[in-house]
């Protein structure tokens, strides 16, 4: 079967491994849009019969992909597994080589997914640090050590975090990425975090022209605190009294200090667009580093790290503590659904909840590329296959250059 391929703006095909059930690449994962002949197109455009056919497929739950062994077995042969994972094909124009970016990617589980995300992303010339948790399992490991090895501008951290909910590890982990990505040779203009359950919704050529237009400046929600001011009003510990770890950050009765150098507290995501330069203040900035000192013991740090430090008054790119908040609606790296706010903001959940977070299904395809964001959180091939499918021939061009309203 002929697949297409998207380079630098133009439809190249290239001969794939597909086979009468849809299989494709080394991994076999398959390709249920080709077994069940949905037309991506028609996802998008909200056709009920196609809709229908997604439906059947998640009902029947038929998405089986690749185990994480299954991965460290493909990555095993690196030439074959960059061809048949079409890593080679991406080139990008002079236009986006001129504009590298970085990528930070904190995961734990589910190398399948980790994969397809790193391929839909993926350009020779950027560059990717992978962080995956130190508790993740050792197929799991393997497998993403074997991404690293296959690509060469992907890497493993240099440092590995323990990370629990809410602590102060979750923050190490995108730090450690961001200084080792300070690192590299690749002088990349802009620096991305994501987790595994993201997916992006533009290509690389897209992305670069809306990040040119920011001219410096980061995109990273940030807002006044609100209650959540008691989220560093106490010290919170980790472990209890005989050393053993609670679930997530432990409140004590002990008041916290007000931070260093009087900066004034704002809250916002974990997820960030920075520039270089401000990654470069936030290495090597006293102020940035008594700060995260400060945070050490506070909840859930990585919600107000951020969103602060870009208020701080001459931080590269700075947000003037003055001006209005910069909500997720407003930030356009990430888009999440949240159950309280459906039918208020935007549409109901068409896939499933977890912990009140919209898991995307294949009938928010069109809302989904319509938004105005960057990446979606969540995507998971075990809820909608077909939505992540859909997503994958959008940004290969296999159904046009959609009329995005």
């Amino acid at each position: 079967m002929i697949a297409l391929m998207y380079v630098s703006g133009i439809i190249f095909s290239r001969v794939s491994q597909d086979d009468d059930h849809g299989t494709t690449g080394l991994f076999k994962r398959p390709r249920l849009t080709v077994k069940y002949g949905i037309n991506c197109s028609a996802i998008y455009n909200l056709e009920p019969v196609e809709l229908g056919k997604s439906l059947i497929v998640r009902k029947n739950k038929s998405y089986v992909g690749p185990s994480d062994m299954n991965i460290v077995n493909g990555t095993a042969d690196c030439v074959r597994f960059v061809v048949s994972e079409s890593f080679d094909v991406k080139q990008g124009s002079e236009f986006e080589r001129e504009f590298p970016l970085a990528y930070s990617l904190v995961v734990y589980k589910n190398a399948d997914l980790v994969e397809r995300l790193l391929r839909a992303i993926y350009m020779p010339h950027n560059v990717y640090c992978i962080h995956y948790d130190q508790k993740s399992s050792d197929d799991f490991k393997s497998a993403l050590q074997g991404l690293a090895r296959c690509l060469p501008n992907v890497f493993i951290s240099s440092k590995l975090e323990r990370v629990q909910y809410a602590s102060i590890s979750r923050l190490k982990a995108d730090l450690n990425c961001l200084y080792d990505l300070l690192e590299s040779e690749v002088k990349w203009k802009y620096v991305i975090n994501l987790c595994g359950q993201d997916f992006p919704l533009r290509t690389n050529a897209e992305l670069v022209i809306d990040l040119k237009m920011l001219k410096g400046m980061n995109m990273v929600e940030t807002r006044q605190p609100g209650m959540k001011i008691r989220r560093w009003s106490f010290h919170y510990v980790l472990k209890n009294n005989k050393s053993e770890y609670y679930k997530s950050p432990h409140k004590t009765f002990k008041k916290k200090p007000p931070p260093p150098h009087n900066i004034e507290m704002f809250v916002g995501s974990a997820y960030f667009t920075l520039s270089r330069e401000f990654a470069l203040f936030v290495q090597w900035s006293p102020l940035a580093r008594d700060f995260l000192l400060w945070s050490e013991d506070t909840y859930s740090p990585d919600e107000h790290f951020w969103a602060t430090l870009v208020r701080v008054p001459g931080a590269p790119g700075e947000v003037m503590r003055s001006d209005p908040n910069i909500t997720e609606q407003t930030s356009k790296t990430r888009l999440v659904k949240w159950l309280a706010l459906e039918a208020i903001l935007y549409p109901p959940c068409t896939g499933k909840h977890i912990r009140a977070v919209c898991v995307y299904g294949a009938a928010e395809l069109r809302w989904l590329l319509n938004y105005g964001h960057w990446f979606a959180n969540k995507v998971d091939s075990n809820t909608d296959p077909i939505l992540i499918e859909c997503l994958e021939e959008r940004l290969l061009g296999k159904w046009g250059r959609s009329k995005l309203h």
